[in-house]
């Protein structure tokens, strides 16, 4: 199978696909307070339109997909629109990012739809701490969408928790505690300087090794670097002493993580996004509604590739930082 392949020598194998920017919950470092502009429907790509450019990843050696948002589970069409890709021949994960507001009505469909596994955002454990991240979000929602999609079979159910300083950093514990208990993996996420509100958010910031340092101290137990324990995604994964528990930790800031790189990010517009904390897109879009073949396409999106920048620009001066928003990337 053809490889795509970055200057950097980075084999792409994994797409991050967001099909609207649309989200139910407004999280105060993912969207800023008076709101974003959406896109126009008819800027989105349509889901024929999304399955060809997904279809021509495969064919390049893509073999990860996971679908994002916003909130992906709002877009009408959703079920559908997996069904169509688990019939891609070379995609061998397919799998969603999402709050899990939706996700009890949906999670057993979606399973036996073509999505293996989810990652759920849960930043706290605590009703008002959740409604105040969220602005208004609804924790008893989410909680049932987890449970749903442990009932459902989907291996692994990941937690993301987004640690912040004087907000739920008290709730390490806690939520480590939960995560064990139901058999779901846990990752905490540094604040990530993305866009007004990501910037905003490193107010917040704590470092990774101080997470970890928590951990070690509440389990009584060492965290052993798992050996080649990086998944598709950017998580560096520890094992919690002898037990099952394992937890991972995405340090965009303290520690990066640009040099294994091996995704790009495809916007609900059909932007190409090449890197998430640097300018560089190219549209796909253009391409596809001026009837291009697919060796046309595909010529654009090796030419994208090789424009990838080595790493991004989250240590650097946070003004260079394109203001972006994350509600439009999927993270």
């Amino acid at each position: 199978m053809p490889k795509l392949t970055d200057p950097f020598q980075r084999t792409i194998r994994y797409l991050r696909v967001s099909v609207t920017d649309r989200c139910n919950y407004r999280c105060f470092y993912c969207m800023p307070l008076r709101g974003v502009p959406w896109e126009e429907r008819d800027q989105f790509l349509t889901f024929e339109e999304l399955t060809r450019v997904i279809r021509l990843f495969t064919e390049l050696g893509v073999d990860k997909v996971r679908l994002t948002g916003g909130e992906p589970l709002v877009r009408r069409g959703i079920l559908e629109f997996v069904r169509q890709l688990s019939r891609l021949p070379g995609l061998a994960d397919l799998s969603m990012s999402t709050n899990a507001h939706l996700l009890a009505d949906h999670a057993r469909d979606l399973k036996e739809a073509g999505v293996s596994r989810v990652n759920i955002s849960l930043d706290s454990l605590r009703p008002e701490v959740f409604r105040r991240i969220t602005r208004n979000g609804d924790l008893e929602a989410v909680l049932a969408g987890i449970d749903a999609a442990l009932a459902a079979g989907m291996e692994p159910v990941k937690l993301n928790m987004v640690v912040m300083r004087g907000l739920n950093d008290d709730e390490i514990e806690p939520m480590f505690d939960y995560a064990v208990e139901r058999g779901a993996d846990l990752r905490f996420i540094e604040t990530m300087p993305v866009g007004e509100a990501g910037i905003d958010g490193t107010d917040h910031f704590m470092p990774a090794v101080e997470i970890l340092a928590r951990l070690k101290a509440h389990a009584g137990a060492e965290l052993v670097p798992v050996k080649g324990g990086k998944g598709a995604g950017p998580a560096r994964y520890y094992q919690v002493g002898q037990g099952p528990a394992r937890v991972g930790v995405i340090s965009a800031l303290s520690r990066h993580f640009c040099d294994d790189c091996n995704r790009v990010r495809l916007t609900a517009k059909g932007d190409l996004v090449l890197c998430l904390g640097q300018e560089d897109r190219v549209s796909l879009r253009d391409g596809l509604r001026q009837g291009l073949d697919d060796e046309e396409m595909k010529a654009i999106i090796r030419a994208a590739i090789a424009r990838k920048p080595r790493s991004h620009e989250f240590n650097s001066d946070t003004r260079r930082v394109a203001l972006r928003h994350m509600s439009s990337l999927g993270g």
